[in-house]
């Protein structure tokens, strides 16, 4: 037996035992399994920041002066990339919040002032089918000359004073914001390490695939991640694009219907429709709410018409939009996601699309090699 053929059983014979291994000891290994990945959340949360801050941080650099034979703005274009990147980030997270959470306190102050009213004209509305008095023993009158917003207001304090275990909710509180805010520190940190030395980063991880893997390794692997990069990056630019489009149209329908709270409402529905497919059913919920505390009626109009435009959209806009951008086929897109959110949820919906586009492109390359051959 030559020296490649020992290599060969030695090869099989520690996949075989790695596997009988694996498989005696599975909860052992989920259990590892979890505590590192539990370990390196902060830094998959900096690799996840870093990649989609890169899109922005390549279209800067793009256009910021390219052809400039300046040493020091050579040196400082990334650094200044990088920092309009998350400048940009961040002026539009401020700007959606600083819309949509003010107006919507004071929907809420409306909700309470109204709440009293609408409580005794339910009261007055089920006093003319039901006697109330034989029901409970309280008589209309008692029910008009209760302060509601007194009484509510009481018993939601002796709730909230009532609750056995306050101090342990607070430190569970105040441990989890601290563990939040760490892993976004640290992920931003990491972050910022990915994208300054990026170019070295991937120079180094090309060296180890050739040296320990070989060179034919080293192109295929590099080739699906090439396909992986362009999925994604088309995918995330698509679905921005998408979300513009479904929340300018939604703010046009309601400026149209004229209803309540139009524009804000609008971008509120733009942003969460970053989440494919059922996105924009999460700010149709918050934008009826809105709209109920002005009118009942005007709250119903807009859910109808959300409905129809995100069937819409669903069916037309979005695999057109999203599937031309990355190359996929509408009827692919709309199964990707099908699948995708029944394996995973919202989580199956983000990278379902993207990986079923990168997966359509390998295969369709390796069809058109063996074709041509």
């Amino acid at each position: 037996m030559n020296k490649l053929e020992w290599k060969t059983c030695l090869r099989i014979g520690i996949t075989v035992v790695g596997v009988y291994l694996v498989m005696e000891y599975w909860n052992t290994f989920v259990g590892l399994l979890g505590l590192a990945a539990g370990a390196a959340f902060p830094l998959l949360v900096g690799c996840i920041i870093a990649y989609i801050t890169n899109i922005l941080m390549s279209f800067y650099e793009a256009h910021l002066l390219p052809n400039s034979k300046n040493p020091i703005l050579g040196r400082s274009r990334r650094g200044i990339c990088l920092i309009l990147a998350f400048l940009s980030i961040v002026m539009v997270v401020v700007l959606i919040v600083n819309m949509i959470v003010p107006e919507l306190g004071s929907c809420f102050q409306v909700l309470m002032k109204g709440l009293p009213a609408a409580l005794e004209s339910v009261v007055k509305f089920l006093n003319q089918y039901i006697n109330l008095n034989e029901l409970s023993g309280i008589s209309l009158p008692q029910l008009q000359n209760i302060n509601w917003q007194d009484t509510l207001t009481k018993a939601l304090n002796a709730l909230l004073t009532g609750v056995s275990g306050t101090m342990g909710y607070l430190v569970n509180v105040f441990s989890s914001i601290f563990s939040t805010v760490v892993t976004v520190v640290v992920g931003l940190v990491f972050t910022i390490y990915l994208l300054m030395g990026k170019e070295r980063l991937g120079g180094q991880l090309q060296t180890l695939i050739r040296l320990y893997l070989g060179e034919k390794t080293e192109k295929k692997t590099l080739y699906v991640l090439a396909t992986l990069n362009q999925s994604f990056r088309s995918f995330i630019v698509g679905q921005c694009i998408e979300a513009v489009i479904l929340g300018a149209l939604c703010a046009l329908g309601m400026l149209l219907l004229r209803l309540p709270y139009a524009t804000m409402i609008g971008c509120l529905v733009g942003f969460t429709a970053l989440i494919p497919m059922a996105g924009a059913y999460i700010g149709a919920a918050v934008g009826a709410f809105m709209i109920f505390t002005v009118s009942p009626i005007q709250a119903l109009v807009f859910l109808v018409y959300l409905v129809v435009l995100q069937q819409l959209e669903g069916n037309l806009i979005y695999p057109r939009v999203v599937g031309t951008s990355i190359g996929l086929p509408g009827i692919w897109v709309l199964a990707a996601v099908t699948i995708g959110g029944g394996v995973l949820g919202v989580g199956g919906m983000l990278i379902g699309v993207p990986l079923a586009a990168a997966l359509y492109q390998l295969l369709k390359n390796d069809i058109s090699a063996r074709m041509s051959k």
